[in-house]
């Protein structure tokens, strides 16, 4: 494709989301890889100017880089479609999907994909009933929200309705979830072809916000250091677990592997950061795609949106 004949093209970043940080950083890059590949790419900021300035100021079509409600849950999607106008990424309905974990987990339960077991909580909920449900440690979480906002895990009574509170503050809908020990890995998707695994290995502690985005001392590994034989069967049920909630375009699956290698898939991200700690990038390196190529890859998508 001649990246001249996208037209004129608006990249979304910032918004008003828990996650309007890394957006920004997100859609700095996007753009200025496209700019670097002669597309007319201009940063669009939705928390700054209503989206029917994209129309007024002739854009023909928009590569979302926002993260998070009003960018990543099918609203923004929405609005473009009124518009008639193409965009990056999964449709409505699958980014509404992919965005709320507590219907993710019950497609996927439906469709026979493994997740860990979970438990909708309220400020009613008693620790003992979940924990005997659960078991211990825990993970407490909006079911809402990106980046591991609001998400802590739990070894005890004293810290549940904390962590509960806090998952709150995000989030009218929290749910608890069974703890996996293992290995994180993370699956991209790429016009519907899986890219190789990325392994996170974090110095202490929980993959959470500081970790995925600010710390230097987590560890990447891409590809993973699998077998070929079990990276295959994550990535084709990866592929299926993105397939299933509709998405289309890219997106990127986060899984646990537990000691007897079975993966327990948590979320999909239907517009995963595209930042310098980002692992979608990380994997189409590894592919051999490079970041310019990349953002022009999804951009190109867009096209047959």
């Amino acid at each position: 494709m001649n990246t001249r004949d996208v037209g004129k093209v608006a990249v979304l970043l910032g918004g008003r989301s828990a996650e309007r940080e890394i957006s920004l950083r997100s859609g700095q890059a996007v753009l200025a890889a496209l700019q670097r590949s002669k597309v007319n790419a201009h940063a669009f900021d939705p928390a700054g100017q209503p989206l029917e300035n994209l129309l007024q100021h002739g854009f023909d079509r928009a590569f979302i880089a926002l993260h998070g409600r009003y960018g990543e849950d099918g609203s923004v999607q929405g609005a473009l479609e009124l518009m008639e106008l193409p965009y990056t990424g999964s449709g409505i309905l699958a980014s509404a999907l992919a965005m709320d974990k507590w219907r993710t987990k019950m497609i996927w339960q439906a469709a026979g994909i493994n997740t860990p077991d979970y438990v909708m909580l309220d400020a009613s909920s008693r620790f003992r009933d979940v924990a005997d449900r659960l078991g211990l440690p825990l993970i407490i979480k909006p079911a809402r929200e990106g980046s591991t906002l609001g998400l802590n895990k739990v070894d005890n009574e004293q810290d549940f309705r904390s962590a509960y509170q806090a998952a709150a503050e995000y989030d009218s809908l929290v749910l608890a979830e069974q703890f996996i020990q293992g290995i994180e890995l993370t699956a991209a998707i790429l016009d519907d072809m899986p890219l190789p695994l990325v392994r996170i290995d974090v110095a202490e502690g929980l993959y959470d916000y500081q970790a995925k985005y600010f710390s230097e001392s987590t560890r990447y590994t891409c590809p993973s250091g699998l077998s070929a034989a079990l990276t295959t069967r994550i990535q084709e049920q990866a592929l299926y677990a993105h397939r299933i909630l509709g998405c289309t375009g890219w997106s990127r699956v986060d899984l646990i592997l537990d000691e007897n290698e079975q993966p327990f898939f948590l979320e999909t991200n239907t517009s995963p950061g595209m930042t310098d700690h980002s692992l979608v990038p990380m994997a189409a390196k590894a592919a051999g795609i490079s970041f310019d190529e990349l953002v022009v890859q999804i951009l190109e998508l867009s096209c047959e949106h």
